[in-house]
């Protein structure tokens, strides 16, 4: 186990900075980086819209949890403070994939839940990856088709890299 796709947002602060702060934490296992898109507040909606993009990271060293840990600590290092749950926040580091891993543990849910129902996921995503698989649902294009991605506004004008 050691490639995986994780979805990287944030809606406070210097959004570009936290997703940064990720794309520096991840340099070394680094593959692909989608471009940025802005996106409104799914879950909870009264908040900032997002920034949001997906990477590649492939590390033979890091296994499913690994990841997890590792997006935890970019978090934390952007200064994300749990209050509510899809409520707003610094950096938030999903992981999505981790090879063909599946896993019902509640810390640890993989593919990440939703992913085949969020256009903020599939959309960058399938920009580094128009194969994009997501286990169990389909191909990422599939799913994409089924959606509505009129909120998912490329910013060209941003790079994170």
């Amino acid at each position: 186990m050691s490639r995986a796709v994780l979805s990287l947002g944030s809606n406070l602060g210097d959004r570009l900075a936290n997703l940064r702060i990720a794309i520096d934490g991840l340099s070394s296992a680094l593959v692909a980086v989608s471009p940025v898109y802005e996106t409104a507040a799914w879950g909870v909606t009264d908040q900032p819209d997002f920034l949001n993009a997906v990477c590649v990271v492939d590390d033979p060293a890091t296994d499913a949890w690994g990841w997890l840990r590792r997006g935890q600590a970019l978090e934390n290092a952007a200064g994300r403070v749990r209050e509510l749950h899809w409520g707003p926040r610094t950096l938030d580091v999903d992981v999505v994939t981790v090879d063909d891993v599946r896993s019902d543990d509640p810390e640890l849910l993989l593919p990440h839940p939703g992913t085949h129902e969020r256009a903020t996921v599939l959309v960058p995503w399938l920009d580094i990856d128009p194969d994009a698989v997501v286990p169990g649902r389909g191909r990422a294009d599939d799913l994409l088709a089924d959606l509505d991605t009129a909120g998912v506004r490329r910013r060209d004008d941003l790079e994170l890299r």
